[in-house]
Protein backbone atom coordinates (compact mmCIF):
# COMPACT_ATOMS: atom_id res chain seq x y z
CA UNK A 1 0.00 0.00 0.00
CA UNK A 2 3.30 2.44 -0.57
CA UNK A 3 2.04 5.76 -1.42
CA UNK A 4 2.63 7.07 -5.23
CA UNK A 5 3.52 10.71 -5.93
CA UNK A 6 0.74 10.99 -8.57
CA UNK A 7 -1.60 9.40 -6.21
CA UNK A 8 -0.88 11.69 -3.50
CA UNK A 9 -1.47 14.76 -4.85
CA UNK A 10 -5.48 13.63 -5.85
CA UNK A 11 -5.28 12.63 -2.04
CA UNK A 12 -4.34 15.92 -0.97
CA UNK A 13 -8.05 17.83 -2.65
CA UNK A 14 -9.77 15.72 -0.80
CA UNK A 15 -11.25 16.14 2.92
CA UNK A 16 -11.17 12.84 5.67
CA UNK A 17 -14.55 13.56 5.61
CA UNK A 18 -15.07 12.97 2.27
CA UNK A 19 -12.76 9.99 2.22
CA UNK A 20 -11.71 9.04 5.33
CA UNK A 21 -8.30 6.63 3.73
CA UNK A 22 -7.53 9.69 2.67
CA UNK A 23 -5.27 12.78 3.94
CA UNK A 24 -5.34 16.18 4.58
CA UNK A 25 -2.55 18.63 5.04
CA UNK A 26 -2.58 21.53 6.87
CA UNK A 27 -1.81 24.92 4.78
CA UNK A 28 1.50 26.19 4.50
CA UNK A 29 0.56 29.73 4.77
CA UNK A 30 -0.64 28.98 8.35
CA UNK A 31 3.12 28.57 9.26
CA UNK A 32 5.24 31.09 7.81
CA UNK A 33 6.11 33.79 10.35
CA UNK A 34 9.34 35.16 11.55
CA UNK A 35 10.82 34.36 14.88
CA UNK A 36 13.91 36.55 16.31
CA UNK A 37 14.44 37.53 12.19
CA UNK A 38 14.29 34.39 11.03
CA UNK A 39 11.76 32.77 9.64
CA UNK A 40 9.76 29.64 10.02
CA UNK A 41 8.00 27.40 7.46
CA UNK A 42 6.63 24.34 7.05
CA UNK A 43 8.05 21.13 5.86
CA UNK A 44 6.54 17.73 4.27
CA UNK A 45 8.01 14.21 3.99
CA UNK A 46 6.75 11.09 2.76
CA UNK A 47 7.89 7.93 2.19
CA UNK A 48 6.46 3.98 2.70
CA UNK A 49 2.80 4.49 4.30
CA UNK A 50 3.84 7.36 6.13
CA UNK A 51 3.18 10.90 5.40
CA UNK A 52 4.35 13.61 7.92
CA UNK A 53 4.60 18.11 8.35
CA UNK A 54 7.30 19.57 10.16
CA UNK A 55 7.87 22.83 11.33
CA UNK A 56 11.65 24.28 11.94
CA UNK A 57 10.30 26.22 14.88
CA UNK A 58 11.56 23.70 17.63
CA UNK A 59 11.61 21.26 14.57
CA UNK A 60 8.23 20.20 15.79
CA UNK A 61 5.97 17.36 13.86
CA UNK A 62 2.24 18.81 13.52
CA UNK A 63 1.13 16.25 11.70
CA UNK A 64 1.47 12.58 10.63
CA UNK A 65 -0.71 10.34 8.97
CA UNK A 66 -0.07 6.69 9.34
CA UNK A 67 -2.77 3.97 8.18
CA UNK A 68 -5.27 1.68 10.27
CA UNK A 69 -5.33 -2.45 9.68
CA UNK A 70 -7.97 -1.44 6.84
CA UNK A 71 -5.85 1.55 5.16
CA UNK A 72 -7.75 4.19 6.87
CA UNK A 73 -5.09 7.04 7.20
CA UNK A 74 -5.39 9.20 10.34
CA UNK A 75 -2.95 11.55 11.83
CA UNK A 76 -1.86 10.06 15.44
CA UNK A 77 0.06 13.22 16.15
CA UNK A 78 -1.58 15.33 18.45
CA UNK A 79 -0.84 19.59 17.33
CA UNK A 80 -2.41 22.37 16.37
CA UNK A 81 -3.26 23.98 13.01
CA UNK A 82 -0.95 27.17 12.54
CA UNK A 83 2.13 28.41 14.07
CA UNK A 84 0.63 31.38 16.41
CA UNK A 85 -0.71 28.32 18.59
CA UNK A 86 2.73 27.31 19.31
CA UNK A 87 4.28 30.51 19.63
CA UNK A 88 1.77 31.91 21.97
CA UNK A 89 0.12 28.42 23.53
CA UNK A 90 -1.75 28.64 26.80
CA UNK A 91 -1.94 24.45 26.45
CA UNK A 92 1.09 22.02 26.37
CA UNK A 93 4.05 23.74 24.76
CA UNK A 94 6.12 20.84 23.73
CA UNK A 95 4.05 18.57 21.30
CA UNK A 96 5.82 17.07 18.64
CA UNK A 97 8.96 19.57 19.61
CA UNK A 98 12.90 18.45 20.26
CA UNK A 99 13.34 19.29 24.15
CA UNK A 100 16.57 20.00 25.80
CA UNK A 101 19.74 20.77 25.59
CA UNK A 102 18.61 19.05 28.47
CA UNK A 103 15.38 17.01 28.48
CA UNK A 104 13.18 16.00 31.56
CA UNK A 105 14.02 18.00 34.87
CA UNK A 106 16.73 19.19 36.59
CA UNK A 107 16.16 19.81 40.62
CA UNK A 108 15.85 23.77 41.99
CA UNK A 109 17.01 24.61 38.41
CA UNK A 110 20.85 24.34 39.67
CA UNK A 111 23.85 22.33 39.35
CA UNK A 112 27.50 22.41 39.21
CA UNK A 113 30.38 21.21 36.94
CA UNK A 114 34.06 21.11 38.14
CA UNK A 115 33.37 22.97 41.15
CA UNK A 116 31.00 25.84 39.56
CA UNK A 117 27.29 26.04 40.19
CA UNK A 118 25.00 26.81 36.90
CA UNK A 119 21.69 28.68 37.86
CA UNK A 120 18.89 27.81 34.82
CA UNK A 121 15.25 29.28 34.57
CA UNK A 122 12.60 27.50 37.00
CA UNK A 123 9.71 27.11 34.70
CA UNK A 124 8.29 24.19 36.33
CA UNK A 125 7.35 24.34 39.67
CA UNK A 126 10.52 25.40 41.05
CA UNK A 127 12.60 22.94 38.32
CA UNK A 128 14.19 23.09 35.34
CA UNK A 129 12.05 21.78 32.81
CA UNK A 130 12.89 20.57 29.15
CA UNK A 131 15.99 23.09 29.31
CA UNK A 132 14.32 26.10 30.48
CA UNK A 133 12.45 29.44 29.23
CA UNK A 134 13.84 29.08 25.78
CA UNK A 135 14.90 25.39 25.55
CA UNK A 136 15.27 23.73 21.99
CA UNK A 137 11.68 24.04 21.17
CA UNK A 138 11.20 28.01 21.53
CA UNK A 139 14.07 28.34 18.82
CA UNK A 140 14.02 28.33 14.88
CA UNK A 141 15.86 25.79 13.48
CA UNK A 142 17.93 26.50 10.74
CA UNK A 143 16.72 23.84 7.75
CA UNK A 144 20.45 22.54 6.38
CA UNK A 145 18.84 20.12 3.53
CA UNK A 146 15.35 18.76 2.59
CA UNK A 147 14.30 16.38 0.70
CA UNK A 148 11.18 14.29 -0.11
CA UNK A 149 11.68 11.82 2.70
CA UNK A 150 14.47 13.87 5.22
CA UNK A 151 15.29 17.10 6.82
CA UNK A 152 18.30 18.54 8.48
CA UNK A 153 18.15 20.73 10.58
CA UNK A 154 21.25 22.80 12.87
CA UNK A 155 21.24 24.92 15.03
CA UNK A 156 24.10 27.06 17.70
CA UNK A 157 23.06 27.10 21.06
CA UNK A 158 25.58 30.35 22.42
CA UNK A 159 27.16 29.75 25.99
CA UNK A 160 24.62 31.06 28.38
CA UNK A 161 21.56 30.39 27.13
CA UNK A 162 19.07 29.63 29.87
CA UNK A 163 21.86 29.29 32.40
CA UNK A 164 23.90 26.45 30.14
CA UNK A 165 27.57 26.73 29.99
CA UNK A 166 29.51 26.58 26.45
CA UNK A 167 28.70 27.00 22.56
CA UNK A 168 27.12 24.06 21.55
CA UNK A 169 26.72 22.97 17.90
CA UNK A 170 23.61 20.23 17.14
CA UNK A 171 22.19 18.94 13.55
CA UNK A 172 19.70 17.21 13.97
CA UNK A 173 17.76 14.35 11.03
CA UNK A 174 14.29 13.47 10.45
CA UNK A 175 14.06 11.39 8.07
CA UNK A 176 11.01 8.70 6.76
CA UNK A 177 11.71 5.09 5.70
CA UNK A 178 10.19 2.72 3.08
CA UNK A 179 10.00 0.65 5.92
CA UNK A 180 7.09 3.00 7.62
CA UNK A 181 10.08 4.00 10.38
CA UNK A 182 10.57 8.00 11.66
CA UNK A 183 13.73 8.34 12.30
CA UNK A 184 15.37 10.93 14.28
CA UNK A 185 19.01 11.65 14.74
CA UNK A 186 21.04 14.11 16.80
CA UNK A 187 24.85 14.57 16.62
CA UNK A 188 26.21 17.69 18.49
CA UNK A 189 29.80 19.12 19.65
CA UNK A 190 30.63 21.50 22.30
CA UNK A 191 33.93 24.21 22.50
CA UNK A 192 33.46 23.57 26.45
CA UNK A 193 32.34 21.19 29.12
CA UNK A 194 28.79 21.35 29.26
CA UNK A 195 25.81 18.52 29.84
CA UNK A 196 23.24 17.02 26.93
CA UNK A 197 20.43 14.91 26.50
CA UNK A 198 18.00 15.79 23.87
CA UNK A 199 14.81 13.88 23.04
CA UNK A 200 11.90 14.37 21.35
CA UNK A 201 8.30 14.75 22.31
CA UNK A 202 6.03 14.02 19.93
CA UNK A 203 2.51 12.78 21.77
CA UNK A 204 0.89 9.88 19.70
CA UNK A 205 -2.80 8.79 19.96
CA UNK A 206 -2.85 5.66 17.47
CA UNK A 207 -6.54 6.15 17.01
CA UNK A 208 -5.74 9.83 15.76
CA UNK A 209 -5.33 13.09 16.87
CA UNK A 210 -8.19 13.73 19.40
CA UNK A 211 -10.08 10.30 19.09
CA UNK A 212 -10.49 9.43 22.82
CA UNK A 213 -8.12 8.69 25.10
CA UNK A 214 -4.90 6.02 25.00
CA UNK A 215 -5.82 3.86 28.02
CA UNK A 216 -6.83 0.88 26.09
CA UNK A 217 -3.63 1.23 24.09
CA UNK A 218 -1.13 -1.88 24.91
CA UNK A 219 2.21 -1.10 26.03
CA UNK A 220 5.17 -2.96 26.25
CA UNK A 221 8.91 -1.65 27.84
CA UNK A 222 12.10 -3.42 28.11
CA UNK A 223 12.73 -2.63 31.61
CA UNK A 224 12.83 -3.98 34.95
CA UNK A 225 13.23 -0.64 36.91
CA UNK A 226 12.64 3.16 37.14
CA UNK A 227 13.98 5.86 38.35
CA UNK A 228 11.00 6.81 41.15
CA UNK A 229 10.44 10.68 41.70
CA UNK A 230 8.94 12.95 44.75
CA UNK A 231 6.04 15.46 44.58
CA UNK A 232 7.71 17.75 42.17
CA UNK A 233 8.96 14.92 39.49
CA UNK A 234 12.57 14.85 40.52
CA UNK A 235 14.10 11.51 40.88
CA UNK A 236 14.78 10.06 44.23
CA UNK A 237 18.02 8.59 43.39
CA UNK A 238 16.94 5.36 44.23
CA UNK A 239 15.96 2.74 41.47
CA UNK A 240 13.12 0.91 42.15
CA UNK A 241 12.37 -2.59 40.33
CA UNK A 242 9.00 -2.62 38.37
CA UNK A 243 8.29 -6.52 39.41
CA UNK A 244 4.93 -6.74 41.03
CA UNK A 245 3.76 -2.98 40.35
CA UNK A 246 1.85 -0.97 37.67
CA UNK A 247 5.25 -0.18 36.37
CA UNK A 248 5.92 -3.64 35.05
CA UNK A 249 5.18 -3.48 31.30
CA UNK A 250 7.51 -6.60 30.43
CA UNK A 251 4.34 -7.94 29.30
CA UNK A 252 2.16 -6.11 27.22
CA UNK A 253 -0.73 -4.30 29.38
CA UNK A 254 -3.88 -1.95 28.83
CA UNK A 255 -2.21 1.59 29.92
CA UNK A 256 -5.85 2.11 31.31
CA UNK A 257 -5.20 -1.35 33.37
CA UNK A 258 -3.45 -0.05 36.35
CA UNK A 259 -2.84 3.81 35.86
CA UNK A 260 -5.10 4.46 38.82
CA UNK A 261 -3.84 2.52 41.30
CA UNK A 262 -2.48 3.18 44.54
CA UNK A 263 0.99 2.74 44.35
CA UNK A 264 2.74 5.63 46.01
CA UNK A 265 4.28 6.40 42.32
CA UNK A 266 1.14 6.61 40.56
CA UNK A 267 0.26 9.25 42.97
CA UNK A 268 3.45 10.68 42.70
CA UNK A 269 2.84 11.40 38.99
CA UNK A 270 -0.35 11.59 38.40
CA UNK A 271 0.44 8.41 36.86
CA UNK A 272 2.62 7.35 34.38
CA UNK A 273 5.17 10.22 34.16
CA UNK A 274 8.45 8.00 34.99
CA UNK A 275 12.11 7.37 33.66
CA UNK A 276 12.17 3.83 32.68
CA UNK A 277 15.67 2.54 32.70
CA UNK A 278 15.99 0.13 30.08
CA UNK A 279 17.05 -3.45 29.81
CA UNK A 280 20.47 -3.09 27.53
CA UNK A 281 23.64 -2.13 27.72
CA UNK A 282 25.21 1.26 27.03
CA UNK A 283 26.84 0.52 23.78
CA UNK A 284 25.65 3.06 21.26
CA UNK A 285 23.55 0.04 19.54
CA UNK A 286 20.31 0.73 18.10
CA UNK A 287 18.10 -1.95 19.72
CA UNK A 288 13.89 -2.32 20.21
CA UNK A 289 12.93 -0.97 23.35
CA UNK A 290 9.41 -0.78 23.55
CA UNK A 291 5.96 -1.16 21.35
CA UNK A 292 2.77 0.45 22.48
CA UNK A 293 -0.46 -0.83 19.79
CA UNK A 294 -3.96 0.36 19.44
CA UNK A 295 -6.30 -2.89 19.35
CA UNK A 296 -9.32 -0.51 18.00
CA UNK A 297 -7.48 0.85 15.21
CA UNK A 298 -4.45 -2.34 14.33
CA UNK A 299 -2.12 0.77 14.28
CA UNK A 300 0.78 -0.11 16.30
CA UNK A 301 4.49 1.63 17.03
CA UNK A 302 8.15 0.56 17.68
CA UNK A 303 10.65 2.32 19.41
CA UNK A 304 13.90 1.54 18.67
CA UNK A 305 16.86 3.72 20.67
CA UNK A 306 20.98 3.99 21.27
CA UNK A 307 19.70 5.62 24.92
CA UNK A 308 19.63 3.49 27.90
CA UNK A 309 16.44 5.02 29.57
CA UNK A 310 13.20 6.06 28.12
CA UNK A 311 10.30 8.47 29.89
CA UNK A 312 6.70 7.16 29.16
CA UNK A 313 4.33 9.96 29.83
CA UNK A 314 0.48 9.41 29.41
CA UNK A 315 -0.91 13.06 29.34
CA UNK A 316 -1.65 13.72 32.56
CA UNK A 317 -2.29 16.93 32.42
CA UNK A 318 -4.60 17.14 29.43
CA UNK A 319 -7.42 18.06 30.86
CA UNK A 320 -9.77 19.16 27.60
CA UNK A 321 -9.81 23.04 27.96
CA UNK A 322 -8.21 23.39 24.57
CA UNK A 323 -8.56 21.90 21.25
CA UNK A 324 -5.98 20.11 18.83
CA UNK A 325 -5.94 20.98 15.06
CA UNK A 326 -9.11 19.70 14.62
CA UNK A 327 -11.12 21.58 17.03
CA UNK A 328 -11.50 18.78 18.94
CA UNK A 329 -10.44 18.76 22.29
CA UNK A 330 -7.23 17.25 23.83
CA UNK A 331 -8.33 15.03 26.68
CA UNK A 332 -6.90 13.83 29.91
CA UNK A 333 -4.93 11.03 28.84
CA UNK A 334 -5.13 11.24 25.19
CA UNK A 335 -1.89 10.88 24.30
CA UNK A 336 1.60 8.92 24.82
CA UNK A 337 5.14 10.48 24.71
CA UNK A 338 7.77 7.95 24.63
CA UNK A 339 10.88 9.77 25.04
CA UNK A 340 14.03 8.30 24.29
CA UNK A 341 16.47 9.85 26.91
CA UNK A 342 19.16 9.58 29.78
CA UNK A 343 18.05 9.80 32.90
CA UNK A 344 16.65 13.16 34.34
CA UNK A 345 18.51 15.08 36.92
CA UNK A 346 22.02 13.09 36.04
CA UNK A 347 23.62 16.16 36.57
CA UNK A 348 22.79 16.35 40.16
CA UNK A 349 22.70 12.25 40.56
CA UNK A 350 26.22 11.45 40.75
CA UNK A 351 24.98 7.51 41.02
CA UNK A 352 23.18 8.01 37.45
CA UNK A 353 24.82 7.14 34.34
CA UNK A 354 26.44 10.96 33.47
CA UNK A 355 25.27 13.93 30.42
CA UNK A 356 28.47 15.56 30.45
CA UNK A 357 30.13 16.48 27.39
CA UNK A 358 33.33 17.28 26.54
CA UNK A 359 35.16 19.58 23.92
CA UNK A 360 37.28 16.69 22.19
CA UNK A 361 33.49 14.12 22.49
CA UNK A 362 30.63 13.84 19.99
CA UNK A 363 27.27 13.40 21.12
CA UNK A 364 25.01 11.01 19.22
CA UNK A 365 21.52 9.59 19.88
CA UNK A 366 19.11 7.91 17.93
CA UNK A 367 15.72 6.92 18.18
CA UNK A 368 13.29 5.28 15.86
CA UNK A 369 9.49 5.46 15.65
CA UNK A 370 8.26 1.93 13.51
CA UNK A 371 5.03 2.29 12.60
CA UNK A 372 2.78 -1.23 11.55
CA UNK A 373 -0.81 -2.37 11.05
CA UNK A 374 -2.15 -5.76 11.99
Amino acid sequence: MKILIALFALALTMSCAEKPNKITLLNNENFKTTVDGKEVSLYMLINGDLVMQVTNYGARVVSLWAPDREGNYADVEIGYENIDRYINNTGERYLGAVVGPVANRIANGKFSLDGKEYTLPQNNNGQTLHGGTLGVDRIVWDVKSCDHNEIVFTTTLPDGQDGFPANRSIEMTYRLTENNEFIVEYEATTDAKTVLNLSHHSFFNLEGDGEGTILDHILTINSKAITPVNEFLIPTGEIMPVEGTAFDFREPHAIGERVNGDHPQLKAGAGYDHNWILDREDNGKVEKVADVYSPKSGRGMEVYTDQIALQFYCGNFFDGSYNNKFGKPILYRGAIALETQRYPDAPNQPSFPSVELEPDEVYKHTCIYKFYAK
